[in-house]
């Protein structure tokens, strides 16, 4: 299991050094969804997420991030 406050520093980190912005854009009914250089991602709001679930986030912050960011 991935803890959500790691999955949102491991991107907020990464978008830090690429000199992103990463930023809350507004909650949602079971989701916040947060704004990656001008890129909504969805994030759900559970204390746990699978790793599954992470991977599935981790993707779509390849197109801004580049691919397989989270692996370095």
């Amino acid at each position: 299991m991935t803890k959500r406050n790691d999955l949102l520093r491991k991107i907020g980190d990464a978008a830090k050094a690429a000199q992103l912005a990463w930023e809350v854009e507004r909650e949602g009914g079971n989701h916040t969804i947060y704004n990656l250089g001008g890129k909504k991602i969805p994030i759900g709001r559970h204390a746990e997420l699978g790793n599954r679930y992470a991977e599935m986030v981790y993707k779509q912050c390849e197109e801004v991030l580049g691919e397989g960011w989270w692996r370095k």
